[in-house]
């Protein structure tokens, strides 16, 4: 893979921080982005943090302006930000699903149609959109989440389908339950009970969902597109 810019939203712990630093160790600019100012736990040069409001899309102009003037062309974007608001249907507010819906889809649609223009100039590009095994099997209590992450599904496909003649792959990775302080929340019990439904019999890891993202983004996956991949230790089959 050429030395390439990586921009990564929701970059600032987690998921989006292990993609990160395992594109900057391999030599990659990393831009890395979360809503409130953040650093990096490492001086890594490759690595740099920015603020940005991805329901907002006038934070996203701004970001495109700042890309401009450093001469920066992301050739991979991975669209992970992503927030919860969990709480039973019937007592679910109005807020609770617009805030869920604005982040994790509509915030990817912002950031997706800002940063494709170049790729598609330059008739190159890779997207990888970090979904949810919620999205495929559907979650109590998560029927905001659940929805915006199923979305992801048919983002990905269509678009990929629109892209692809011009060298732009779109992928999705459905992460299940890992340990993340996302997880953190889960009691002993709670998390035996889950761990005994993976036929892995563990949660996942952080560098589980990374390496795929490496791997995605990559000229040995240049000719998957269109694919989400589900990466639970076994949860959910199709």
């Amino acid at each position: 893979m050429n030395k390439e810019v990586i921009f990564i939203s929701g970059a600032s712990r987690g998921i989006g921080t292990a993609i990160a630093k395992n594109f900057a160790d391999l030599g990659h600019t990393v831009i890395g982005t979360s809503r409130s100012s953040f650093t990096f736990d490492t001086k890594d040069k490759n690595l740099i943090p920015i603020s940005l409001d991805i329901t907002n899309r006038e934070s996203i102009v701004q970001c495109m302006n700042f890309l401009k003037e450093n001469n920066f062309t992301p050739s991979v974007l991975i669209n992970n930000a992503g927030i919860t608001s969990d709480q039973l249907f019937l007592r679910m507010k109005d807020d609770e699903w617009d805030n869920v819906i604005a982040t994790n889809l509509t915030g990817t649609f912002n950031l997706t149609r800002a940063l494709i223009k170049g790729m598609i100039k330059n008739r190159y590009g890779r997207i990888i959109n970090i979904s949810s095994v919620s999205g495929l099997m559907g979650n109590p209590g998560q029927v905001n989440y659940s929805s915006a992450k199923a979305g992801l599904s048919g983002f990905t496909k269509s678009l990929a389908k629109e892209v692809g003649s011009r060298g732009i792959t779109v992928n999705s990775i459905a992460p299940g339950f890992i340990e993340t302080d996302m997880t953190s929340y889960l009691d002993a019990d709670a998390k035996e009970k889950l761990i005994n439904d993976i036929p892995l019999n563990r949660l996942g890891a952080v560098d589980d969902i990374s390496e795929l993202a490496v791997f995605l983004a990559g000229k040995d996956a240049s000719y998957i597109t269109g694919q989400t991949i589900s990466v639970d230790g076994g949860l959910f089959m199709y």
